[in-house]
């Protein structure tokens, strides 16, 4: 086991995040203690793993297993019904916990579930994904997706500890790793410029989970976005500036029916968001261009289709983060300095992506 690093959140039910190599085992110690029943909610593709995880907190505790559809097929109603049954049918009580162990789909998924089961059970947030580990398990965002749209209906539910095992990446994809590093450039952007240029020195070390700068950026990440929901759960305020990039990527998701990767999809909504900025008159040509030089490095999309403007500027209009019917964008003054354009003229939408557009 290598050095763990622990990042606390603050609020009304504060909490560590444990970042560091082989702290998988001690998962058992976060685990409230009187949770007699604990339910795991997984992918298939970590069902060996879960069924490993079953037997190290097995003992005195009732561990069941609940494998749910992968990705964003998961994040559907009638998957959460599927592990309401699975709860009621073991009895699962106020005392009890549910572990989400899988990405970000499957967090907030779990999240909903201990949400939404007898008004709240005991959540344990165990993220496999770079996106997992530096968004969806960290700030107590929950939900799941309807046919309108992502993440429409959910809960806040913060849980109750997120254990972030490096060691779990090391299996991972490179294009799955990257996709993740998408919600670590935002973090760069709008937060903590460190995370640019540690990727402009070494983009190839920045994505490589064994590297000092992969684990400086992912810990950087992970800080950024503890200090803001410590202060702002419910997204009264400071939260929104998370939205950086998703209110045209969440669209993008949507438009693609979920078959595009979240990253990828919020990576053309940051530049988009960008060039909005731009022509908002807030920001640099050379900040703009920066956005596209680091995706351009890291392998991710900075285009998506011009002829799918109308459908989706009707997709951004149905976003939870509009406001009285009127859209609301996170841009950017400059790097680490965000702030709220609300309600846009749509000409001024149109041109900035006119710029996406391919």
């Amino acid at each position: 086991m290598t050095e763990t690093t622990t990042i606390s959140v603050a609020g009304d039910r504060p909490y560590d995040i444990t970042v560091g190599r082989g702290i998988l085992s001690g998962l058992g110690a976060v685990l409230p203690p009187a949770a007699r029943k604990i339910l795991v909610v997984h992918p298939p593709t970590l069902a060996q793993q879960a069924e490993s995880l079953r037997a190290s907190l097995g003992g005195d505790r009732e561990v069941l297993l609940a494998e749910i559809p992968d990705a964003e097929q998961g994040k559907r109603i009638e998957v959460a019904a599927f592990c309401w049954q699975v709860m009621g049918q073991a009895d699962f009580t106020r005392t009890d916990a549910v572990v989400g162990f899988g990405g970000g789909a499957v967090t907030d998924l779990a999240g909903f579930v201990a949400a939404t089961w007898l008004r709240g059970v005991e959540l344990v947030q165990v993220p496999t994904t770079v996106l997992g580990m530096v968004d969806a398990a960290v700030g107590g965002k929950t939900g799941v997706n309807t046919a309108e749209g992502k993440n429409l209906v959910g809960a806040f539910w913060p849980p109750r500890a997120v254990v972030c095992d490096l060691d779990l990446l090391d299996t991972l994809s490179p294009n799955e790793r990257v996709a993740g590093f998408a919600e670590v450039v935002k973090a760069g952007f709008i937060w903590y410029p460190e995370i640019l240029d540690i990727i402009e020195a070494d983009p190839e070390a920045a994505v490589d989970p064994v590297t000092p700068a992969f684990r400086r950026c992912i810990e950087l990440a992970i800080e950024m976005k503890a200090r803001v929901v410590g202060e702002d759960l419910r997204e009264a305020g400071l939260r929104e500036v998370l939205n950086y990039g998703h209110t045209l990527g969440h669209a993008i998701e949507h438009s693609e029916r979920y078959r595009w990767r979240h990253g990828a999809a919020i990576s053309v909504g940051m530049v988009f968001a960008a060039e909005l900025s731009r022509l908002a008159g807030r920001l640099s040509d050379d900040v703009v261009q920066r956005h596209r030089d680091i995706f351009t490095m890291l392998g991710l999309p900075t285009e998506y289709r011009a002829g799918a403007w109308p459908q989706l500027l009707a997709a951004m209009q149905r976003d939870k983060k509009s406001r009285g019917g009127m859209l609301r964008f996170i841009v950017l003054d400059d790097v680490a300095r965000p702030t709220v354009l609300q309600a846009p003229d749509e000409s001024l939408l149109f041109a900035a992506y006119q710029e996406v557009g391919r």
